[in-house]
């Protein structure tokens, strides 16, 4: 049967995986240390070593995801934080040239997203939001099973649409007042710097002072993407993303606030796929 190789490309680790592409069963699976400072081509380099240690001669396809903001449809990456040296490079056609099979790249949160919309959380829905909190903060839009993509491949950049504008909660020279500089796990390590791990961000006494604030500001967040997709899930991922997880009942609280009377409140759920990068990643193809 046919296989896809998925890559979840980060800025620690570069995850690889490869699926049967009828049942998307996982068959082989592998990381590798991301050598960052070494440069985007050595990391190009490893990313293909990796990819021809999992290649078969059943495998038609390789998808892969990438952190930050890919041109579409050329496949081009415009930034990624953490790996110097890849602004603008085309990494569809590069590893199309290097190893002959159809290559499709998106959005590392595109391909969560993805995920647990096909095999995941949100199975069945038609319109889901993927949140992924982790360091930063991404976005995933699907709808009726694609990604909406906008018209360059920027569509989903939750992280920066503006929540205070001109007032972070921690001192800083960046003013933008933007959703990562809220509830990303490095925003919530700078707004209770005692936590020991993300879990104590909303679990606990250490960092009880911002919890309620915490939760007015996601149903914010949420609030404005209710109105804007009217989205039947929305699904959360990521360290930070799983210690919001206990608190979705005082989220859907505060939401209530905040909604026009008579609007739909969707679910709010944890994504559920350990894989879902990868996994993800493989479904673009």
């Amino acid at each position: 049967m046919p296989t896809i190789i998925g890559v979840d490309l980060g800025g620690t680790k570069i995850a690889a995986a490869r699926y049967d592409q009828k049942n998307w069963e996982q068959q082989a699976a592998d990381r590798i240390e991301t050598h960052a400072d070494e440069g985007f081509l050595h990391v190009f380099n490893d990313m293909i070593q990796l990819i021809d240690s999992l290649r078969t001669e059943d495998t038609v396809g390789i998808g892969i995801g990438v952190p930050g903001l890919i041109h579409q449809p050329k496949g081009e990456i415009q930034v990624t934080p953490n790996i110097p040296g890849s602004e603008g490079f085309p990494l569809k056609q590069e590893v199309r040239k290097r190893t002959g099979l159809e290559v499709a790249v998106d959005n590392d949160v595109n391909c969560f997203a993805l995920a647990e919309s096909k095999l995941g959380a949100a199975k069945k829905h038609s319109v889901v939001v993927g949140i992924a909190l982790g360091t930063g903060v991404g976005g995933g839009i699907i709808i009726d099973g694609k990604i909406f993509q906008g018209a360059n491949g920027y569509a989903a950049e939750i992280g920066h649409m503006l929540l205070v504008p001109g007032q972070p909660p921690y001192e800083t020279d960046d003013k933008r007042g933007e959703i990562e500089q809220f509830f990303s796990g490095t925003a919530m390590g700078k707004r209770c710097e005692n936590a020991a791990s993300p879990d104590e961000y909303l679990n606990g006494e250490t960092c009880s002072f911002m919890h309620k604030s915490i939760y007015q500001e996601v149903s914010w967040m949420c609030t404005n993407l209710i109105h804007l997709l009217d989205p039947s899930i929305i699904v959360f991922g990521g360290s930070a993303g799983h210690a919001l997880a206990p608190h979705f009942e005082k989220i859907k609280e505060e939401l209530m606030n905040w909604l026009l009377p008579g609007t739909p409140v969707p679910q709010l759920k944890l994504a559920e796929l350990k894989n879902a990068g990868t996994m993800g990643a493989a479904l673009l193809i």
